[in-house]
């Protein structure tokens, strides 16, 4: 099934019914009066996420959804049903943007989350509201509102843990099937990912998380070229991003520095993440030449992990590294009580 992570759709709420001209008719009661019913409120279009949805491929067989219009109201003073809601369901962490203005709307995030995109029309009055003393026999009742109508943007971006960035060709589709049961295409050629693919990684002692892997950047990414910016908005709400290098390529460093430009160019803040820096396929490497690059990685303030997601080795260590980050992320350090008592006490001196 193909990724659809942009699609565009028209709602229209229903239309409220109309109100009714009606009087009372019955023997031996003259002058019943207007009994005419109001008519019935029109329907929501009421957008609803869920993890039972992970692309909006839907949209691209449907791309207009109209909620039930309002019953009209009758006589006996009647008043018309409701119209019925139109649901939609979107996955979580899907952005609803006004189509025209591009002001964003709703941000979909936790399961059930709603919006309700297009509002129903009020129902019309029915001609008893405008009974008097004067006009004992009103002759006049309203119609009803027209629901909202527009057309709206829908934007995915993945929630996850952790993203994985790289260079084609790096083995992450590897990694990412290592570390999770995710089962993405894995090929000897660059640009084997052409969407972003999803995994879950397991913990012995703490709640698991999810992975993403991005498809592969290349220089010049952020303005279009090879795959494009299309997929990095994904990685704008991961926590920690897993830098995959090929240890096996002779200009790794350089190899680094681009993904980091173009990370930079497409939204700076994302260098401010947390950052592990994955040196994959040391099974084909030299070990005094990994040793080389790792020092001067870490020499640099970088956290870097060493494995073969060909053969497995270092996942292990791999699993720790991320849960440790993992763990001081979800449960930050707190400041130390006592100094920060005696911090306010040499305030008030």
């Amino acid at each position: 099934m193909a990724f659809v992570d942009q699609a565009k759709f028209h709602v229209k709420a229903g239309d409220g019914g109309n109100g009714c001209i009606s009087f009372r008719r019955e023997k031996y009661v003259p002058r019943g009066g207007p009994n005419g019913g109001d008519g019935g409120r029109g329907g929501n279009v009421i957008i609803e996420c869920s993890t039972r949805m992970h692309s909006l491929i839907d949209f691209k067989y449907r791309s207009h959804f109209k909620a039930e219009r309002g019953v009209h109201g009758k006589g006996k003073d009647m008043h018309g049903r409701k119209g019925k809601d139109c649901y939609m369901t979107v996955p979580i962490g899907s952005i609803i943007k006004d189509r025209e203005t591009g002001e964003v709307l709703a941000d979909l995030r936790s399961e059930g989350d709603r919006y309700v995109a297009a509002r129903g029309g009020k129902g019309g009055l029915g001609n008893p509201h405008f009974a008097s003393g004067t006009n004992r026999t009103p002759r006049v009742a309203t119609k009803g509102e027209e629901g909202e109508e527009l057309w709206l943007g829908i934007e995915l971006k993945l929630i996850a843990d952790i993203g994985l960035v790289g260079l084609p060709n790096a083995g992450k589709s590897t990694l990412l099937s290592q570390l999770s049961a995710a089962n993405p295409k894995v090929a000897s050629y660059p640009f084997t990912t052409l969407e972003p693919q999803l995994g879950v990684l397991h913990f012995d002692h703490m709640d698991p998380c999810i992975i993403a892997d991005i498809p592969g950047l290349i220089e010049g990414a952020h303005e279009g070229v090879g795959l494009g910016f299309t997929f990095l908005r994904h990685i704008e709400r991961t926590r920690i991003l897993l830098h995959v290098l090929d240890a096996s390529c002779e200009q790794i460093l350089d190899d680094f520095n681009t993904v980091v430009r173009e990370l930079k160019a497409y939204k700076e803040e994302l260098l401010e993440r947390s950052t592990l820096i994955i040196l994959n396929k040391i099974d084909i490497v030299d070990e005094k030449e990994l040793e080389v690059v790792k020092n001067n990685l870490e020499g640099k303030g970088f956290l870097v992990a060493a494995v073969s997601g060909l053969t497995g080795e270092g996942i292990e260590e791999l699993k720790t590294t991320i849960a440790d980050i993992l763990d001081e992320l979800r449960n930050p350090k707190r400041l130390d009580v006592q100094e920060s008592t005696a911090d306010r006490g040499q305030d008030k001196l």
